[in-house]
Order: structure tokens, then sequence, then C-alpha cells
């Protein structure tokens, strides 16, 4: 007697269900790439920072805007790509986005001024928002039910696994090599996912698709660059009450409010506001976002006091950077085995607690704290993020009916992108400021005209220190003192933003339901009588 699903009630072609490990493994190899860019670029910010020829020279507003160039492009077209997806076909979208990021990719390794690779920044961001949702959406596709945790949970470990290899992958390239190796290295892996997916994956979409919304798609772009704009612009002034930062931060804000009313009155929309009618579905997507907000804020700054304040190199900064990812290749695809013993909202609220903890421990951090300390944190700031983003990404994906797969994968994604995103440009801004008013007074050294750029991060200040000659070592203790004190006070912001991820999820998130108890009560009965 056969216990395989009977064919009427396997979704999945045979052919299909035979190779789906195979197929999982090329989509996890050009999700590697789309996050491997991002944590490549997180080492080797403080390189580009550096004046020509061995960097760019690029501000700290600068480096913030190459990373959300990516991440504001990405996020605000993820929803019509998934919509593309579902009406054109997830492969051909596949296969165009990783097209379009390679050449983004060979682009940026070129790049002459920090303008140049902010626009080829932007141009990856365009191809990645094609490939990330369609690796979800395809995953949904060639998997049963029964199987997707499963499958999603490996889907999240390979996001653990390109954490762990981007920092070291950079290190060693920023040793041997100029800036630009850490965006050309994409070129051979796109061409290798290129061919295995041509050869592997099948086709899908949806049999009823969406209307494409570009009214929409253009809303949403342009309130989140005003918005993200204004607070960059805020924090590079470290003043949030000039005119011209409140007068765009507010227009963002509108522009925002109008795209939600837009959407919630179109019979086509980008976003389908009704989702977020589901409280369940809301608190997974907020809590995706915040994770994000407080998790892309904290490496922005650790890579400065790493590299900065302690010395060390980026190959060296990569490999501190290892336990974090470590843990999420390890618990992300176990932890839907904590979920089945505790339920979804205990092990979300446990893991956004232990993120707050662990953001709050970079308090504690000075010029010669023991380095296992920093190796600890991070370690269990991968464990708390692994038994968050499995839980919220079955969550968000079985919301929906299989044929929207696009969108749900399209949802998460994009409310991820916007929360790291917001917490680059509010985090980075708070550090500025702090960093800023920490270190304005003692720039009497510093001949006027060189005194605002010299405040704007410790980078710029031990630049302006170098070029005084002797005279400049007086200033690089005062540098770390007040670079220290300004990530101590972002730390703890970012503390903050993860406990009140936490209470969304303790409140809305269901606990584990009656049947689900009853059913594990019966199975040690069943156990216990033999």
């Amino acid at each position: 007697m056969t216990t395989s699903a009977p064919p009427a009630e396997r979704r999945v072609s045979e052919a299909v269900h035979r190779r789906r490990w195979a197929i999982l493994g090329v989509l996890m190899l050009s999700l590697l790439i789309v996050v491997l860019d991002n944590s490549i670029l997180n080492v080797a910010i403080k390189t580009i920072s550096t004046p020509a020829p061995t960097g760019l020279g690029a501000t700290q507003s600068e480096l913030e805007w190459a990373i959300n160039a990516y991440t504001l492009v990405f996020a605000g077209l993820l929803f019509t790509a998934g919509l593309l997806g579902d009406r054109l076909g997830r492969k051909k979208m596949l296969l165009a986005g990783l097209a379009v990021f390679g050449i983004g990719s060979a682009l940026a390794a070129e790049s002459g001024s920090p303008v140049q690779l902010i626009v080829f920044r932007a141009v990856m961001g365009l191809g990645a928002a094609f490939v990330m949702p369609a690796t979800l959406a395809v995953l949904m596709n060639v998997f049963e039910r029964d199987e997707q945790p499963k499958a999603i949970g490996i889907w999240a470990g390979g996001v653990g696994l390109a954490i762990a290899i981007g920092p070291i992958t950079g290190g060693v390239l920023l040793d041997h090599f100029w800036w630009g190796s850490v965006f050309l290295i994409n070129v051979p892996i796109v061409a290798l996912a290129l061919v295995l997916m041509f050869w592997l994956v099948p086709d899908s979409r949806d049999p009823n698709p969406g209307r494409l919304d570009p009214v929409g798609v253009v809303l949403s772009v342009i309130g989140l660059v005003l918005l993200v704009y204004g607070i960059i612009k805020g924090g590079q002034l470290a003043d949030f009450t000039d005119g011209t930062v409140l007068a765009t931060i507010a227009a963002g804000l509108a522009v925002l409010a109008f795209f939600v009313v837009y959407e919630k009155r179109s019979d086509h929309p980008s976003i389908d506001v009704t989702y977020f009618q589901n409280k369940v579905f809301s608190a997974a997507i907020a809590a995706i976002a915040l994770v994000f907000f407080a998790l892309m804020g904290v490496t922005f700054f650790s890579v400065f006091y790493t590299q900065s304040v302690r010395g060390y190199s980026p190959l060296q900064t990569g490999l501190l950077m290892l336990p974090l990812a470590a843990a999420q290749i390890i618990f992300a695809p176990r932890a839907r085995l904590v979920v089945d013993r505790i339920g979804n909202k205990a092990t979300c609220t446990a893991g956004l607690l232990i993120i707050a903890a662990m953001l709050a421990a970079f308090a504690v951090l000075d010029t010669d704290t023991p380095i296992w300390l920093l190796e600890v944190i991070f370690f269990l700031m991968g464990t708390g993020m692994a038994h968050i983003m499995t839980p919220t990404s079955v969550v968000i994906m079985q919301a929906l009916p299989r044929e929207k797969a696009g969108s749900a994968s399209a949802l998460s994604n994009t409310f991820r992108q916007v929360g790291g995103a917001l917490g680059i440009a509010v985090l980075g801004s708070v550090l500025s400021t702090s960093y800023r008013t920490g270190i304005e007074d003692k720039l009497s050294l510093v001949p006027a005209g060189l005194r605002h750029t010299a405040g704007e991060s410790i980078e710029a200040t031990l630049g302006v220190a170098a070029r005084l000659g002797p005279q400049g070592k007086a200033l690089v203790t005062p540098a770390n003192d007040a670079f220290l004190h300004a990530m101590h006070v972002t730390a703890l912001c970012g503390a903050g933003v993860a406990i009140i991820g936490a209470l969304v999820v303790a409140v809305f998130l269901p606990g584990r339901s009656a049947e689900e108890r009853a059913g594990e009560e019966e199975a040690e009965l069943v156990t216990a009588d033999h």
C-alpha cells in the first residue's frame, strides 16, 4: 500500500516534484546574489568612504544613499515585479531580473564618483526587485503545502548563508583588489544562475493576474524617496528643525498618505490594503519590517566600530560578523520545530526580545571591550532573527492563495526593504547627529572651511586629522569617544524599535490553537500507551 498522495490531491506535476530540491538550490543561488550584494557592501563602506585612489571619498550621507538607492528601488518595484511575474511568468522575470542585476553590478564596479555609484546601485535594485519575489513564488508552486514550511525554512537559511559569505568575501576582495571588486564578483555568479535556471526551473503564472498599477508605483517611490531624503538630510545637518528637512519629510508622508487612499479606491491596486485588515497578517509584516529596521541600522554602525575604532581590516570585520550568519544558518531551518512546540506568538516575541537585548548590549561596547563579547552579541542577534523570519514568512505566504504567491512574497519583501531603508536613514541620522554634537567643540584645530565636513562622520574626522599631520593626532581620541557615544545612543534607539515589534507580535500573532494542543496531547497519550 503506497503512502504517496493520490494524483488528484497533488497540485504539482510529477516531473517538477522529482526535481523540487534541485530547483530550490537554483532559487537559493539567485537569492544568494541579491542578499550577498548588501552584505558584501557592509564591510566595504569604510573603504568607499576613503578618499581616492583607495575609495571614492563618499560622505556618510552618500554612503546611506548608496545603500538606500538599491533598497528604495527594490522596495518600490517589488509588488509590480510580483504582478508582472504572475502575469508574464515567474521564470521570465527571474531571468530578466538577474541579467539587469549583473549589468548594474558591472557598472557599479567601474563607478568614478559617489553619484555614479548611487545611480548604478539603483539599477541593481531594479534587477533585484524582479528576482526576490519570483524565487519565493516559484518555491510555493513547486512544493506541496505540507513541505512548504520546510522549504521556506531552508530558503530563509539561504539568507543567513549569504550574510555569512558576503562580509568574508568582501574582506578577501578588499585585501587583494580595489573596492569595485565587491560588485564585480556578482557577474560570474549571475552567469551561473542564468544557465541553471534556464535548464531546471519551470515557468508558472497566475491564471487570473491583477492589472498593473503604474500610478501607485510612482506614488510609493516618490513618497519613500522624499521621506528618506528628509531623514538623511536632517542627520547630515544635525538639525531636524531645518525648514527644508521638515518640508521634505512632510511632503513624503503626504504622498504616502495619498498613495494609501489611492490604493484603497483603486480596482487594481499595487498593494491590496484589505490584506491588512487581517491582524495576524499585519503583525507578521510589521515584525519583519521592524527587525530589518533595527538590523540594517546596527550593521551600518558596527562596521565603523570594528574598522575605525578598533582598527580591524575589512577581512577581519567580515570574520567578526560570521556568528550573526552562523546562527541564522543553524536555527532558521529548525525554527519551525520551535513553532510546533510553543506557537508563532511565543517564538516571534522571544526572538524580538533577544534582538532588543542584543541591541541594548551595544551600549556597553568600548574601545577595549573584549572582542568575544561582540561575537556573543552577533550570535544571539542571529538566533533571534532566525526565530522571527521563518515563522513570519510561513504566516504571510500561507495567508493568501497559492496563485497569489507573487503578491504575498512581494508584500513581505517590500516591507522588509522599506524597514531596512528607514532603519539606515533613521538610525544613520541619529548616529550622524549624535556624532556631530559630540565632536563639534573639539574641531577648533581644524581650518574653518573644513569643520562642517570633518564633523560629518568618524571617517571624515580621521581623514582631516591625517591631512593635518602631527597636529591632527589630537583629534583621534575625541573622534573615537564621540563615535562610541553616538553608537550607544543609536543602539538604544534600535532596541526601543525591537521592543515595539515584540509588543505588536505578542498582542496580534495567534498563540497555539486548541486543536494543536489537543493533537499534541493525543500524540503524547498514544506514545504513553506504547
